[in-house]
């Protein structure tokens, strides 16, 4: 027997409203909206590209954050834990990214009402419709989503009902140059190049102890690195640092009587105090353009003031901010800013050249639905380019998608987060760390 359109519109709609969400990523994000969903009752699988939860998280885990556990716990997860005999940490206290794995994420990710859902060393390659490519519109909303993935046994296909992208930006960072691309001469000095927030302290010691380091960026991933430098110098006879920014103003980072979060205005303050100390040499207003080995060190090259401007370094620290990786999002129809690159609604409260990004308004489904049905990107990967990206901002966001994906759209609406406010914002480099 034949179906007509209807019917097999029917029997279609049927199929996908049978599969799981797929989410992409389990870190903070991605581990929040699975224990949302799974609270509606909504099956989900987790794709994570690492061998454990949070595995960009445990990349820096030797950096404090700046938000207080009170702002890190997602309250579904919280419910999940707690029914387990999980204990919350002090609500003031400020965990590293190392701490906050160990104590909240992995735990979560362990709970029997998770941990069967996450498959681990799985990376998603590209994400579509079942059958169809952007162009193709009749049946598309009741057409299941096709996510192909890379393992260890080979690469395959998952089919799910709805797709949240919180893979996050960690891995994909901002080019040097001030023209968004590679500076000229990069493949030369690659053994000279870190990226962001290096283990200064740590792991990290021997290649920056009585070295020259340039540190580029503005933000909080650079202020980071320079308080950790220069605690280093302290210690270690010969370790020089340069800070060079492409604005002309000293970094805005907060200060201690605008800033909601006081850890978040005190990474500002120290920088200052070891930049008026003489610990930290300052370079405002410098375009990198090119790069070149110099003598066993690295020669960077730019404009400054109209006027070509070099500097040597033995290491060169890119702290330059993140961008999103699109390339697996092709053949879904995205509404992204073309700034910030992130979704046209939420880009007019994050754009740095038009707000102060450290007072972003909670936001939900509403600003970040896309023309393509029931996907959704959250979390840091839905700032796009632009800066500051609180946890807490992501736990709402994936609070109010889960609703809506759940059929509640009173609550998908509602606001239920009232975030710090910041007295500043730089316009350089993404957040570190919520």
């Amino acid at each position: 027997m034949t179906l007509t359109a209807l019917e097999a519109g029917e029997h279609l709609a049927a199929r996908r409203d049978g599969l799981p969400v797929a989410i992409i990523g389990a870190g903070p994000i991605g581990l929040a909206v699975a224990a949302q969903l799974i609270e509606h009752g909504i099956d989900v699988v987790v794709l994570e590209k690492g061998e454990r939860a949070a595995a960009s998280v445990s990349a820096w885990g030797h950096i404090r954050l700046f938000s207080p556990w009170s702002l890190l716990v997602a309250p579904a997860a919280e419910r999940l834990l707690t029914a387990a005999g999980w204990r919350t940490p002090a609500a003031d206290a400020l965990p590293t990214g190392a701490e906050l794995v160990a104590e909240y994420l992995a735990p979560l990710a362990a709970l029997p009402q998770l941990a069967p859902h996450i498959r681990y060393g799985a990376e998603v390659l590209a994400v579509s419709r079942e059958g169809m490519d952007r162009t193709r519109t009749s049946g598309r909303a009741a057409t299941p989503f096709a996510l192909r993935v890379r393992t260890a046994s080979g690469t395959d296909e998952l089919v799910a009902r709805a797709v949240i992208d919180a893979s996050g930006t960690l891995t994909h960072p901002n080019r040097l140059a001030a023209s968004g691309l590679d500076p000229l001469g990069i493949d030369q000095v690659r053994a000279h190049l870190s990226t962001a927030l290096p283990d200064v302290l740590g792991r990290e010691r021997a290649r920056f102890a009585g070295r020259h380091t340039l540190v580029v960026g503005a933000g909080h991933s650079a202020a980071n690195t320079l308080i950790a430098l220069a605690r280093l110098a302290a210690d270690a006879p010969g370790t020089r640092i340069t800070w060079a920014t492409r604005g002309a103003a000293a970094v805005q980072l907060g200060t201690p009587d605008a800033d909601e979060l006081p850890a978040r205005a005190s990474l500002g303050s120290a920088v200052e105090a070891h930049v008026a100390s003489g610990v930290i040499a300052r370079l405002e207003s410098f375009e990198i353009q090119s790069l070149r080995p110099d003598a066993g060190a690295v020669r960077v090259t730019g404009r400054r003031a109209g006027e070509t401007h070099s500097v040597s370094a033995d290491i060169v620290v890119a702290a330059t901010g993140f961008r999103p990786d699109l390339e697996m999002l092709r053949e879904i129809r995205l509404d992204l800013d073309p700034v910030v690159e992130a979704p046209r609604r939420l880009a007019p409260l994050i754009d740095p050249n038009v707000h102060t990004c450290g007072t972003v308004s909670p936001h939900g489904v509403g600003e970040l639905a896309h023309p393509e049905p029931d996907f959704y990107i959250a979390g840091m990967k839905s700032y796009g380019r632009a800066p500051t990206f609180l946890l807490a901002t992501g736990y709402e966001q994936v609070r109010s998608i889960a609703a809506s994906l759940a059929g509640d759209h009173a609550a998908a609406a509602r606001v239920d987060l009232v975030l710090p406010t910041a007295g500043a914002c730089s316009t350089d480099t993404a957040s570190c760390c919520s």
